[in-house]
């Protein structure tokens, strides 16, 4: 049990009384996400919010897009996600699914990715809902994030419908609170090289699959090899250049089988000047055009399948941008920011024609680990951003 930090103005419900009740939801990417759905949509439905519930095409999850405030004027976005990284294998200290606080720190997984930042969202719907806004204040909140930002997607589709277009998105992964202008694309896929067996005292007679697979690895580790000596450069990056890699491989069964299988997954992370789904498309058509001609060649029973992993697009705004300028002015900071990791930012900005930014509490080195956390500072900070948006959409 966690000693709760008081919001002001949110019918006794506290910021961390709301993320001790979201980070007990174990909604990892495998699972339903429905009943933190439920849960979040009464939250909504309490402070007179109008609910628009978006389902998956299973039925399984959902996304929500919540709206305070008159619904036909352009407002203003804060969008997180719903999901979490599993716990399997990682040696946490307390459990992960029960908030734990030690020394100002609030310990659970998804506390600093995402659901931090939702909670100060829910938190603070009634004060939305009172203050009589001039311009709506949305929360989206998506499924399936961290397996390729794909819940989103319908999501901002049901948001143009809806209309009229917002003026721009704050989306909430962890970034100390500082404003980040702009992040990588991502384009990954996996190659499955199908070859032929036979003893590997008989080699030549077979078709290796393994080796194959060795060429187009080396084929993507030259490609960015080049990139990282010769591409485009942008200084705001941590790694100031796109980044090509391949990073899961599997084939062989035995030292005495050629192997007649491998499968290779890549990806390729790009800065704006560069596109990732380019190359990783050119990458793919030398595997299928180049290698796998080859092998089709001498047996029409082999080649290379692709399946498509994970594709979507950078973020890319101006920091002089009135949405950025914003951000900086709510969250009482001068400067920006890029990261090389990626969030639905550059899906609402390519989908959705919204200008988009990334700030929210915790940070992303805590994420994806045991013992992931977010201090009482940053959710009242961020909790201070949200009441400036407050004041400012009146």
């Amino acid at each position: 049990m966690v000693t709760p930090v008081t919001a002001p103005g949110s019918l006794g419900m506290s910021l961390v009384e709301t993320l001790d009740r979201l980070v007990a939801f174990e909604s990892v990417s495998a699972s339903s996400n429905l009943a933190l759905v439920d849960y979040v949509e009464a939250l909504a439905r309490a402070s007179g919010a109008e609910i628009d519930r978006v389902p998956s095409e299973t039925g399984e999850k959902a996304a929500l897009w919540i709206t305070l405030g008159p619904r036909d004027v352009p407002g203003y976005v804060l969008s997180g996600h719903s999901d979490v990284v599993p716990v399997a294998g990682q040696a946490w200290s307390s459990d992960p699914f029960r908030l734990t606080e030690r020394d100002g720190r609030l310990y659970g997984r998804g506390t600093s990715d995402m659901k931090g930042f939702v909670a100060v969202c829910l938190a603070l719907m009634p004060e939305m809902a009172a203050a009589g806004l001039a311009r709506p204040i949305h929360i989206a909140l998506s499924y399936d994030e961290e397996v390729g930002c794909l819940g989103v997607r319908p999501l901002i589709a049901r948001m143009r419908a809806r209309g009229p277009r917002p003026l721009g998105c704050f989306v909430g992964e962890p970034t100390e609170m500082g404003v980040v202008v702009g992040h990588k694309g991502k384009s990954a896929a996996r190659l499955t090289f199908r070859g032929r067996a036979c003893h590997s005292a008989m080699a030549p007679q077979g078709i290796n699959a393994v080796e194959y697979a060795a060429r187009f690895i080396d084929h993507v580790r030259l490609s960015a090899e080049g990139l990282a000596r010769d591409g485009a450069r942008d200084p705001l990056y941590d790694v100031p250049h796109t980044t090509g890699l391949c990073s899961v491989v599997r084939g062989g069964t035995a030292l005495n089988i050629v192997p007649d299988a491998c499968t290779v997954e890549f990806e390729y992370r790009a800065i704006a000047a560069d596109d990732a789904g380019a190359l990783a498309g050119a990458a793919i058509a030398y595997a299928t055009e180049v290698l796998g001609a080859e092998m089709a060649a001498r047996d029409p029973a082999c080649g290379v399948a692709v399946e498509p992993l994970v594709d979507y697009p950078g973020l890319e705004i101006d920091p002089r941008a009135d949405l950025a300028l914003l951000a900086k002015r709510l969250a009482g900071r001068d400067h920006h920011a890029k990261v090389s990791y990626g969030t639905e930012a550059g899906l609402f900005q390519a989908l959705g024609d919204v200008p988009a930014v990334v700030i929210g509490p915790g940070a992303m080195a805590r994420a994806h680990k045991a013992d992931e956390y977010v201090t009482r500072d940053e959710l009242e900070s961020c909790a201070a951003f949200v009441r400036r948006l407050i004041d400012v959409s009146r």
